[in-house]
């Protein structure tokens, strides 16, 4: 029996978010923000901590400052009940930061980067990422560190019998290289948003790029908003509506839906269940301001999963 269910490597940060700004940003003005949250950022960090907050046990490898930035992302982290034990402290380093502007229907993002570029694969316990079932990596971008041994990594992960996912999330520089196309030799299961499928299979049709990028992995599932999920195996394409929510940002929202995607795939679900708990899940972290906060508040979560049946008591 394997010690985790997931195992994920990959990028720790915090968010500081602001909310109730102007559309624009005049220079040399005091802009007052109507509100704010410091919560747990980064894509990798927040599918670890929602898949255990949905009853998976989740192992984690990262790379974080000596700072006190790291050490509230660390504390949040482990009280969501991820294993941490081998996210590293550097001495004299600091821990990354994304500030987000958040506007009705848009916002800004700024990072500084910190450690989140700097994991590499000397960093990682292969025994400890091979003691589970399957493996997860986010941010494939922002892994400049370790992006070049992606597919080596893949490669020794699915020899030692674990299922792979990944969501590429954004490339800064909007190339979509890097090795991915070797990488994807080995997904099983590969989580794009809509933008990012398309800009990666070269086209601006959706179903096209869907199509494309089936050809390549054994599943593909789409991210499309409030347009709901898509998503296609050799055999057939299934569709999923998105659930409407009072929703107050949509920060994290892609990473959780990945959450609650591979949290029903680890129990064995159907790809129509499977693509309907990942819409709940997305659906649900809007509710409250980031990424993990709705996941955060236990009574709050389950009594959310017990309405629209998804998670652990699905």
């Amino acid at each position: 029996m394997p010690r985790f269910d997931v195992t994920i490597a990959g990028e720790l940060n915090l968010d500081l978010i602001f909310y109730g700004l102007p559309p624009e940003l005049p220079p040399e003005r005091e802009i007052l923000a109507d509100d704010m949250m410091l919560t747990l950022g980064s894509s990798s960090a927040i599918v670890a901590h929602n898949l255990a907050a949905l009853g998976s046990r989740v192992g984690f490898i990262s790379r974080i400052g000596d700072d006190p930035l790291g050490e509230i992302a660390l504390q949040r982290l482990r009280a969501g009940g991820v294993d941490a034990d081998k996210v590293r402290r550097v001495e004299g380093a600091k821990t990354g930061l994304t500030t987000i502007l958040q506007r009705d229907g848009w916002r800004n993002m700024v990072t500084y980067a910190g450690t989140i570029f700097d994991l590499k694969f000397e960093d990682l316990d292969l025994e400890y990422l091979a003691d589970a079932r399957h493996f997860h990596l986010s941010s494939f971008y922002l892994q400049r560190g370790l992006m070049n041994q992606i597919p080596g990594l893949f490669r020794n992960l699915k020899a030692a019998g674990l299922t792979i996912s990944l969501d590429t999330n954004d490339d800064p520089d909007d190339l979509w290289q890097g090795g991915l196309t070797e990488a994807l030799h080995y997904v099983d299961v590969f989580l794009p948003n809509a933008r990012e499928a398309r800009r990666i299979a070269g086209t601006e049709d959706l179903q096209f790029a869907l199509n494309k990028l089936a050809s390549a992995v054994p599943l593909v599932v789409i991210k499309n908003g409030t347009e709901g999920a898509i998503a296609r195996d050799a055999n057939e394409a299934y569709f999923a509506a998105a659930l409407t929510v009072d929703s107050v940002d949509a920060v994290g929202a892609g990473d959780s839906f990945d959450a609650g995607f591979l949290s029903a795939y680890l129990r064995g679900a159907d790809i129509p269940t499977c693509l309907a708990t990942g819409n709940a899940a997305g659906a649900f972290s809007t509710t409250r301001a980031g990424g993990t906060e709705a996941f955060r508040d236990a009574e709050y979560r389950d009594q959310f999963i017990r309405a629209r049946g998804f998670g652990p008591q699905a």
